[in-house]
């Protein structure tokens, strides 16, 4: 090979690499050096909690006396109070019976062009819409599905009162798409329009794309213009996955919510969900602020650098955990396994709720305690209490421990100390197996 042409298939080689690679990734924030990305959201996490501080009314009380200056490490964060939806809604239902801001203080912007539109989640729960484009930071996860300049996506996500087909549609514009507003409902029109404009992608939940494809089966419509989607709102299991997969139908899930907006996405790999370039996310012990070690399971927390809406250590109420290692695409952020159920899993016994709040102050108070789980048994009207608690064997443990039980929830409970390491890892601190028959 001369000279000349080495040089010329080198510069070809070089070329078709930076395409694939241009190909496979939104931006190069997305390949960053680990340690890059933990020094620009640590730099920019002080500066974003002096703005909260200062322009969100909420966010305002909640960080009282915090030297915003001092909060640039994962450990000064995880000193913060967590925030969770409950204490948002009631915040929000205080400040509309007062005939104040719908938003309950959190919002940092107003009504007019700075916020086009606001939107309504179950509670209700109100969320202000910013007019920044890609608000909600959907286009990295609509990339990652395939997703390029010059699609047709059909978005199948509600276009009524919720975020979620807006949280969508500003991503596909972000990339370059055109976007078919379906919304929810009309199966029957849905495919009549899928059939005549033969889309490229579906976004929208995954039990909507199935029943959008059995019933274009049924109907002998043709949908196989479909090769692409991205799914979210639902559980996405492996079998409804290769299920699509089997149709021509590369799915793949995001997990996002109306507050936060984009929080992971899944990439080819299927590796568990890439954290979002713009989210700080913690895995936290459920009822507690407290960070999980690695891989345990916990609920996630999130600080969104969104200046509109500076929510600062957001409970999600979802569980997860972190995946170690970095995605196989290329991708450096930290991975989660994805949706692993709800955080939130407050019990009634005997007559009293019982919240996982509750079973961390008391974990709280007995540092040998590892993990704890209170299991609860019995048929109905005869409920039974057991504390389980990962520790050594110290003398007067269990007991001094069922006193606190007492104490924290007013119910009297056994106290059983387990070997370290032995209770599940899957987020419960409160296990219901109580018999309703």
């Amino acid at each position: 090979m001369t000279r000349l042409r080495r040089m010329t298939w080198l510069v070809i080689s070089s070329s078709v690499i930076f395409l694939f690679l241009m190909s496979e990734h939104l931006d190069p924030l997305e390949t960053r050096d680990p340690e890059a990305r933990e020094a620009a959201l640590m730099a920019a996490l002080p500066r974003h909690v002096a703005h909260a501080q200062a322009r969100s009314a909420a966010m305002g009380e909640i960080l009282a006396g915090i030297d915003a200056a001092a909060i640039a490490s994962r450990a000064a964060l995880a000193r913060l109070p967590v925030t969770r939806k409950n204490e948002l809604l009631a915040r929000q239902q205080a400040s509309r019976a007062a005939g104040r801001d719908a938003f309950g203080g959190f919002a940092a912007i107003r009504y007019g062009a700075a916020m086009p539109r606001l939107y309504a989640s179950p509670g209700p729960i109100y969320e202000p819409g910013g007019a920044a484009p890609d608000y909600w930071r959907a286009a990295r996860a609509l990339y990652a599905a395939g997703f390029r300049s010059g699609d047709l996506a059909h978005n199948a996500f509600s276009y009524h009162m919720t975020p979620g087909a807006f949280i969508m549609e500003s991503g596909a514009h972000a990339i370059g798409c055109t976007v078919f507003p379906a919304g929810t409902g009309q199966t029957e029109q849905q495919l009549q329009a899928i059939a005549d404009l033969r889309p490229h992608g579906y976004i929208g939940t995954p039990s909507f794309l199935r029943i959008l494809i059995e019933k274009a089966q049924a109907a002998g419509i043709d949908i196989s213009s479909l090769t692409k989607g991205l799914v979210s709102g639902e559980a996405f299991p492996p079998s409804l996955r290769d299920e699509f997969a089997e149709r021509g139908l590369a799915v793949y899930q995001c997990y996002a919510t109306a507050d936060a907006g984009l929080i992971a996405y899944e990439t080819r790999a299927r590796q568990g969900l890439v954290i979002d370039e713009q989210v700080i996310a913690e895995i936290v012990r459920p009822g507690s602020g407290d960070p999980v070690a690695a891989g345990e399971v916990g609920e996630i927390v999130v600080t969104v650098l969104n200046p509109d809406y500076p929510l600062i250590r957001f409970g999600t109420g979802d569980l997860s955990a972190v995946l170690p290692g970095a995605c196989p695409t290329g991708r450096t952020n930290t991975r989660i396994k994805g949706w692993l159920g709800r955080a939130d899993q407050t019990t009634k016994i005997r007559g009293m709720f019982v919240h996982p709040a509750q079973v961390a102050e008391i974990v709280r108070r007995f540092p040998a305690i590892g993990r704890a789980r209170l299991v609860v048994s019995g048929a109905m009207a005869n409920d039974q209490l057991k504390l389980l608690i990962e520790a050594t064997t110290e003398e007067g443990l269990a007991a001094r421990v069922a006193e606190s039980l007492r104490e924290v929830t007013k119910l009297r409970g056994e106290v059983e100390i387990v070997v370290p390491g032995s209770l599940p890892n899957d987020g419960k601190v409160i296990e219901d197996g109580r018999s309703y028959d």
